[in-house]
């Protein structure tokens, strides 16, 4: 089924914060953001560099007077117009999410940030409380949590069809930090900085990721306990690690591990999840998206395709071209940026009956992300002992 219609009543005027002219990961957000027009974009601080911003902002097609120097003369002036914003995306280096994400909920307006949300599980305890008290949305960019082939295996797996869950192994292992590029290379500085990325560099840049995909597929699953080992490989980065193996018991016994790494060479992506039960098992890959492996113990493997009529109806919802056309990253993003809006939309309202029925990166799974972080990190530390989750 092609939904061609994923539309809100009235765009959510919506600002960026970061995502200026060099960052990948703001074209990412606007282009999920503006592809089912229930986001405008009207106002921005994109720039660290403020006339550098408001050159990149008018080029977007935001007013001069709208571009703003910093995120708070941004929520500032905008809280004084009639027609100011409603949301803000952060899309800044890691250190500054806290502050942002706080100041943007104090100033009434929902929130897409970048994962990690903050640095310590206090921090996200505060913003947790500030969007409950304030009655806010905040989503967190778990960006392919949004493809189709991730509701089919969780429906398959409440189904029943793999039996008894026993391993979940979990791995975002790329390649291309296996050099110091960091030393030529500006964009991947802050990330090996621990004053600008945090107490962890894989394990909350790039483990988190397969980390919710895993909890979207295996709600029922709890960590009971997990024990980490964390390396700086290129020891310029150290303390902070460039690969990261982290076991994981649930409770109920099952098992699971996350490889993190940046130092797998050769690697393109290497974010792949396999769940296996007492029957069969499942495994995705980001870099093959629109395919499903589904092999049952004794039988031949199978391969089940986006987009076909023999997948669980939740699975085709999401599905903006025909089966056999490739969907990917810019189509998750857009899956969830249209879940955000739904959200947001259904908040201003106060709508409860649609909120309890919406399933994204909220900040509940934000929170979470930087339980796993720290306690990994305090695993690590202390000699790759178990910790209680």
């Amino acid at each position: 089924m092609i939904n061609g219609s994923k539309r809100i009543a009235q765009p959510i005027r919506w600002a960026m914060v970061g995502g200026g002219s060099a960052s990948q990961i703001g074209y990412i957000h606007r282009s999920a953001a503006l592809r089912d027009q229930n986001f405008e974009l009207v106002a921005g601080a994109f720039d660290i560099d403020a006339e550098r911003g408001r050159s990149f902002g008018v080029q977007l097609g935001v007013s001069a007077e709208r571009c703003y120097p910093d995120y708070l003369s941004l929520f500032e002036q905008e809280a004084q117009r009639p027609d100011g914003i409603q949301a803000v995306s952060v899309a800044t280096p890691n250190g500054t999410h806290f502050a942002i994400t706080q100041a943007a909920l104090e100033a009434g307006l929902h929130v897409v940030c970048e994962k990690p949300l903050c640095f310590t599980l206090e921090q996200a305890e505060i913003l947790r409380h500030l969007a409950k008290a304030r009655n806010r949305i905040v989503g967190v960019t778990y960006g392919y949590a949004g493809h189709q082939l991730i509701e089919q295996a969780r429906a398959m797996i409440a189904a029943d069809e793999l039996g008894e869950i026993r391993l979940v192994h979990m791995q975002f292992a790329h390649g291309f930090h296996s050099a110091p590029v960091e030393a030529r290379n500006a964009a991947t500085q802050w990330r090996v900085d621990p004053r600008l990325a945090g107490p962890s560099y894989v394990l909350g840049d790039v483990g988190t990721h397969p980390l919710y995909l895993s909890e979207v597929m295996l709600p029922q699953l709890r960590i009971k306990r997990l024990m980490c080992s964390r390396q700086s490989f290129v020891k310029s980065r150290a303390p902070l690690e460039d690969n990261a193996y982290t076991l994981m018991e649930y409770e109920g016994g099952a098992m699971g591990m996350v490889w993190s790494s940046a130092v797998n060479a050769g690697s393109m992506h290497g974010q792949k999840i396999r769940v296996i039960g007492s029957r069969a098992s499942l495994e995705w890959w980001d870099e093959r998206p629109n395919q499903l492996s589904f092999e049952i113990q004794g039988q031949p493997a199978q391969i089940l395709e986006r987009g076909m009529g023999y997948l669980h109806p939740d699975a085709l919802l999401d599905d903006r071209i025909g089966g056999g056309h490739p969907e990917g990253l810019f189509e998750a993003w857009s899956n969830l940026y249209y879940r955000f809006a739904l959200a947001m939309d259904a908040s201003d309202r106060d709508d409860q009956q649609t909120l309890s029925t919406l399933r994204y990166p909220d900040i509940e799974a934000g929170v979470k992300g930087v339980r796993w972080v720290e306690r990994c990190v305090a695993s690590a530390d202390q000699g790759a002992i178990w910790v209680d989750y």
